[in-house]
């Protein structure tokens, strides 16, 4: 879709309004812009103003079409989601903008004979009817089933788990990484074979669902079974858009079984929001306020549609993402948000040789607070392992054979001093085990994270382990043309593969092994799954080997 045809969409009367509000506010920072932008938090209403419950004996088809789901698993409490939408497609989900009484039930076993929890939450039209149980109360390191129901309606059932108490002694973990998931680039076969997999969780590392139009045969799914409404074909700007793709998005049946067998850990990348945004600085040079009201929606929508707590709803175009987990003494998750905080792209985006600009020591990927609060974070750390879930490639990745490679400006090497920060503070504070989660390129990659990368006999600090995608980019194959450039460019990257997927970590307290799974094709369904590769990393030993 062209510049002109998305700004033809994004200036309706009602956004250059809230705009020109904006600009007379004179906001300096974004916390001054959430301030104005407070409608955009639109909170459930109280007292005589609020709307009258909907008696749930209305609702005559199934609510339930987006599945269920649960994240961020803490010792004793995890969340549980869900959205009623008996008619996905449509703006309101085919329910009237009234609250709706929702009961859940969790249990100890899969046919709810022993209940361990149960209660009734309200489904706010503001929220889009989207629910978020906070479950407190529960047992550690234990297996627990869930459902949801409303008037004669019970939901498909959803499995999740606690983590260990505090400072457990876990021997073991597995859990999953994936990224990048663009509807129209295939099925998301590889989350069939997910759900199916043995991991206790799932770390999605961003570009959940991307903001690009959609045809009404789903792109290269090429649909012959179904029409998807043109309101889907152009690019998602308001609030509205970005719900209703995520309702497309949510209605695959592979990625409802996934999110239905795991507790899945989220992060944020561009496509969320807007391609290759960075903090308020948008793609296309939109000016900031509209940009600002775009991402108020785009926020707005993710936590809606995420098993998210609440002190991550947005205000306004400001939300904290980043958080940090644990699993027992065996691992310490800092999962970041490398979008909304960082300075803008070097050198206009895109590929360039490292310069003045990009390596500008003022530059950062995390902004100033996040940046402190990994470090603090890793100072505090006793766990075995610290791994960082994030969005893009941190190590250092030349994409050429010249004596001054180039390199992505978008990633960490756009950032390099941003990077030294991390890696120093890492030094600093003992972390002897650490591992980077990345999506972001579509390929698999492994990567020894070297003190100083152009170095080979410098100290390996940890690995980066880069999931591939779910769809994005289509089939993809197992050598792309640049592959022999891109393993004798950076001899710290051990393995790179170009076709779809996600990737199985196991941690334990002697080592990490990493498994990366893939299918052949995504543009027609059915595909098997295999192992392409495995590597393992050493407790007090760092740096990846052939399995």
């Amino acid at each position: 879709m062209t510049i002109t045809t998305r700004r033809s969409r994004w200036h309706t009367p009602e956004v250059r309004a809230a705009a020109r509000q904006l600009g007379r506010r004179r906001f300096l920072t974004l916390t001054a812009a959430a301030a104005a932008l407070a409608f955009a938090v639109d909170l459930p209403a109280t007292g005589t103003a609020a709307a009258a419950i909907l008696d749930a004996a209305r609702i005559d088809s199934d609510p339930f079409t987006l599945g269920v789901a649960s994240g961020d698993p803490l010792p004793t409490s995890v969340v549980l989601w869900t959205r009623l939408a008996p008619a996905p497609y449509q703006a309101d989900g085919g329910l009237p903008a009234q609250p709706v009484d929702v009961d859940w039930e969790m249990a100890r076993d899969e046919n709810f004979v022993l209940t361990a929890a149960k209660g009734t939450v309200i489904a706010h039209p503001e929220f889009n009817h989207s629910v978020h149980v906070e479950v407190e109360g529960l047992d550690p390191d234990r297996v627990y089933y869930y459902r949801f129901r409303t008037g004669t309606w019970l939901s498909e059932t959803g499995r999740t788990r606690t983590a260990p108490a505090l400072g457990a002694a876990a021997s073991s973990l597995s859990f999953a990484a994936v990224s990048c998931q663009q509807y129209q680039d295939g099925y998301f076969t590889a989350h069939k074979h997910l759900a199916q997999d043995d991991v206790a969780l799932v770390f999605h590392l961003g570009d959940y669902m991307y903001e690009y139009p959609v045809d009404a045969a789903g792109g290269a799914r090429k649909y012959t079974d179904r029409v998807l409404p043109d309101l889907y074909n152009h690019e998602t700007v308001t609030l509205e858009d970005y719900r209703l793709r995520y309702a497309l998005y949510r209605s695959d049946a592979d990625l409802r079984a996934a999110h239905a067998m795991h507790p899945f850990v989220v992060t944020w990348d561009d496509h969320e929001t807007d391609n290759n945004y960075a903090g308020a600085i948008p793609e296309d040079g939109t000016p900031q306020a509209e940009f600002l009201l775009r991402r108020a929606a785009a926020y707005r929508a993710y936590w809606e549609n995420q098993p998210l707590r609440v002190p991550q709803l947005p205000v306004g175009p400001d939300a904290q993402l980043y958080r940090r987990l644990r699993w027992g003494g065996l691992a310490q998750f800092d999962v970041l948000d490398t979008r909304q905080y960082r300075s803008d792209q070097a050198y206009g985006d895109g590929k360039h040789v490292p310069g003045p600009e990009s390596e500008d020591p003022a530059r950062t990927m995390t902004g100033t607070a996040q940046e402190q609060w990994l470090l603090t974070g890793w100072q505090a750390s006793t766990a075995v392992w610290n791994v960082v879930p994030q969005q893009v490639c941190f190590s250092q990745r030349k994409l050429d054979l010249n004596a001054v490679a180039k390199v992505s400006m978008d990633a960490w090497d756009g950032y390099p001093a941003s990077r030294r920060r991390i890696l120093d503070g890492a030094k600093a504070a003992g972390v002897a085990n650490l591992m980077v989660l990345s999506g972001d390129v579509h390929v698999a990659y492994a990567f020894d994270i070297k003190d100083d990368f152009d170095d080979p006999s410098s100290r390996t600090l940890g690995t980066e382990i880069v999931a591939t995608s779910i769809a994005s980019g289509q089939n993809g194959t197992e050598k792309p043309s640049n592959w022999q450039t891109y393993m004798t460019a950076n001899p710290h990257l051990k393995f790179y593969d170009g076709r779809r997927g996600y990737v199985k970590v196991t941690l334990d307290r002697t080592q990490a092994r990493a498994d990366f799974k893939t299918v052949p094709y995504v543009t027609t369904t059915g595909a098997p799954i295999s192992t392409a590769a495995s590597f393992v990393t050493e407790v007090g030993d760092q740096g990846l080997k052939p399995a």
